[in-house]
């Protein structure tokens, strides 16, 4: 009879404990991942009108911020844009007209 209780005592712990990783991964997967998923899926439903109302309020809440802001863009950002600026119209002037 001991070899039964030995059975019935290691699928209990075995139930409990894979009961117990299942909750876990559960909780893992819902504080990690579940924020991610909601955002990927709000930009994969842009053609949803309600969906594209919202960004394009945040889009202009951001623009009316900057817009107060004396300097809208931060100095390193400056330098890299106009360096940015230079090479496009360094390439603007190298392009052969003959061709538009």
């Amino acid at each position: 009879m001991k070899p039964q209780n030995n059975y019935k005592s290691f699928f209990i712990k075995l139930a409990s404990i894979s009961f117990a990783i299942v909750i876990v991964i559960n909780l893992l997967f819902n504080l990690i991942f579940a924020e991610r998923l909601e955002k990927i899926d709000k930009v994969l439903s842009l053609n949803k009108s309600k969906t594209r109302i919202e960004f394009k309020e945040k889009i202009r809440n951001e623009l009316s911020k900057g817009l107060n802001k004396e300097n809208m863009i931060d100095e390193s950002d400056k330098i890299l844009l106009y360096k940015l600026y230079l090479k496009i119209k360094k390439e603007f002037e190298n392009l052969d007209k003959s061709n538009l």
